[in-house]
């Protein structure tokens, strides 16, 4: 069942789920803040390019974000709901504007100094440590289909129960990354039966909001030759024209 977000999201949702009453709360305070507020929807300034990016490559073309204060004023400028950052970005700034607009505090990155890069997201800081600095929410990435993917869904898991106990709600990014999901000139990084797939284990270890890529094709499963499929996945359940992915919450 899809639900269309609306004011009484929180009430059709998560009203009778096992969130405590606290985690209502956060979501009602991201939900209820910025331009978008009691809508449903949400609009949330993500920036940890500095870390999966490079800080060089990513604010050289704009040097003013390299001073964290940037970033945040640009989220309330911008009327976002909330401001997804690094645990240094918000942490450097958190006395000044925790209050001011809902913090999402991301858990773990992907940095890029490793060399040869590997598709794995590690921890770069506790659930304590964003709950001591005010933030309503916190944030992470799984790569799945990666070799690191279940050590990544174990940690991601425990993370977000506790973040759950102290009364912050959870984001996840549910990306794929797996060099075999390009067969030739199609990436199916994007293709509705995988990320459909990769929702439904992100909603399943009880992220509150899923981020994913808009589907650009579909059949991952039979293009790469694995997992399981019903043909209905893409005749009754998707199609050409409208690729649907059905997710619990």
């Amino acid at each position: 069942m899809i639900h269309i977000p609306s004011p009484d999201t929180i009430d059709k949702v998560w009203i009778d789920s096992d969130r405590n009453i606290r985690v209502l709360n956060s979501l009602k305070t991201l939900l209820r803040h910025g331009r978008l507020a009691n809508t449903g929807y949400v609009s949330i300034l993500p920036v940890d390019q500095d870390i999966e990016h490079t800080a060089g490559a990513s604010f050289a073309p704009n040097p003013i974000y390299f001073d964290p204060e940037n970033i945040v004023k640009l989220a309330i400028e911008g009327g976002c709901n909330g401001v997804d950052s690094t645990f240094g970005i918000l942490g450097s700034v958190a006395r000044r504007y925790a209050h001011k607009i809902p913090f999402i505090v991301k858990l773990n990155h992907n940095e890029l100094l490793t060399y040869p890069n590997s598709f794995d997201q590690v921890m770069f800081g506790t659930v304590k440590e964003a709950w001591n600095m005010g933030a309503v929410a916190v944030g992470a990435t799984i790569y799945f289909g990666s070799d690191q993917s279940r050590r990544q869904l174990i940690e991601i898991a425990e993370a977000f129960e506790y973040a759950h106990e102290l009364g912050m709600a959870t984001i996840l990014w549910c990306y794929l990354r797996n060099s075999d999901f390009k067969k030739g000139a199609v990436d199916y990084h994007s293709a509705a039966d995988l990320t459909g797939q990769a929702d439904r284990l992100g909603v399943t270890i009880k992220a509150n909001i899923v981020k994913q890529k808009l589907p650009t094709n579909n059949g991952g499963f039979k293009a790469i030759g694995f997992g399981k499929i019903d043909e209905r996945m893409y005749t009754e359940l998707s199609s050409e024209t409208r690729l649907i992915s059905a997710v619990i919450r």
